[in-house]
């Protein structure tokens, strides 16, 4: 996936989960849990959309890579 597309990704994902959040006001380095007032079972269905719309496995370990906007897409875009 590209940048963009990681992008489009996340806003479709987030959608559907926090309806509210605006992905405009969130610096790349931001943690989103934060910034957004995702909570962990929240943060977890993030992850799991990003892993179904990726078809990118994502492993429980790598979690803590996957907080900001710029972690997510060096993830899914490597």
């Amino acid at each position: 996936m590209d940048k963009d597309e990681v992008m489009a990704l996340v806003g479709k994902v987030l959608a559907g989960i926090a309806p509210e959040a605006d992905l405009a006001g969130v610096g790349d380095d931001e943690d989103l849990r934060a910034a957004l007032d995702l909570d962990s079972m929240d943060f977890l269905n993030l992850i799991i959309g990003l892993s179904q719309g990726s078809g990118v496995a994502i492993a429980e370990k790598d979690y803590p890579r996957l907080f900001t906007l710029q972690g997510i897409r060096d993830y899914l875009s490597a």
